[in-house]
């Protein structure tokens, strides 16, 4: 397969959210990954601070950041109020933060799923003349935080209701990482029936180890946008302590490019950005190929290990 995928970095947002760091270092974070080839990124949340400190700076931030052609910056907005703060501060795209768990609606920003839809409706209206692509989550699409597992006939009203509004650039989140392989395919052909497959982003939190099995599926699909998190960093404030990160960047492009799937992303660069955020900068993150290093290819070989095992025999002498 030789197909090209666009990668969207969210842990600007994701990560920040819940681990806060000075701006200097947001800017520093987006000019590393610019450099490592991605060109899609998801910024920021203009929300209130006081909910939400980590991402106070969403202006400075937008003001701040390196412009090189292609780049693509989208924030996440929830309510009117944040979307004319996105559409000043520059955003290509601001998504709504919609979730299809009703509990976690009220939760989180106090209304209900209905009303949620309500202010959906009145952003579109404001984003019709605007310069600004509005688009929304669906926030534990396939189920959770604490609600069963949901698929494309559970997902099905709530599109309709989308597409009354106007609605429809998706971004299709597992936020608890309940989907595999055959719950993404599900899900993701009913959004099909709906809007192009340019329209759907798809965004796994990896909190149950099956985000890089659905990213082959999602190709097979045609996903326009994969959502990930550099070394599987995020969180949320809502929910301390939860696993939040998204699929591992340097992950996920080791998997696409070894697949034949040609990211545009320098796979090493990427590496060590990743180690800068979990050493220099003292974020958690998880992953793999940043601690392994990545699979050798062509004639190249693997990093050497210290088998300290080799110079003894079974006996420990």
């Amino acid at each position: 397969m030789t197909v090209d995928v666009r990668i969207r970095e969210i842990a600007p947002r994701l990560t920040f959210q819940a681990h806060p760091v000075p701006t200097d270092v947001k800017i520093e974070l987006v000019r590393r990954l610019v450099d490592a080839g991605l060109r899609a990124f998801e910024l920021s949340s203009f929300v209130r601070p006081d909910l939400i400190p980590g991402l106070a700076d969403a202006e400075d931030v937008f003001a701040r950041v390196p412009r090189v052609p292609g780049l693509s910056l989208s924030c996440c907005v929830g309510n009117t109020r944040g979307l004319a703060r996105a559409v000043d501060a520059g955003a290509d795209t601001a998504s709504f933060l919609l979730s299809a768990d009703e509990d976690f609606a009220r939760a989180n920003i106090g209304r209900s799923t209905a009303d949620s839809l309500a202010e959906l409706e009145r952003m579109a209206a404001y984003a019709a003349d605007r310069d600004i692509v509005l688009g929304t989550y669906v926030i534990f699409a396939w189920g959770g935080p604490t609600g069963p597992a949901r698929g494309g006939d559970d997902f099905e009203p709530l599109a309709r209701k989308l597409l009354d509004i106007g609605v429809d650039h998706w971004i299709l989140a597992d936020s608890s990482g309940y989907a595999a392989p055959r719950q993404i395919r599900d899900l993701v052909a009913t959004a099909r029936g709906h809007v192009p497959a340019e329209n759907i982003t798809v965004q796994i939190h990896d909190a149950r180890g099956m985000g890089l099995a659905a990213l082959l599926t999602l190709l097979d699909l045609g996903v326009g946008t994969i959502d990930t998190a550099l070394a599987g960093s995020g969180g949320h404030p809502a929910m301390p302590g939860a696993q939040g990160g998204g699929v591992c960047t340097e992950d996920a492009v080791q998997l696409l490019e070894l697949s034949g799937v040609h990211t545009g992303i320098d796979l090493s660069r990427l590496i060590d950005t990743a180690n800068w955020l979990a050493t220099e900068v003292g974020v958690p993150c998880k992953g793999f190929v940043r601690q392994t290093g990545p699979a050798p290819r062509g004639g190249q070989l693997a990093k050497p290990f210290d088998f300290a095992w080799n110079r003894r025999d079974l006996t420990g002498n």
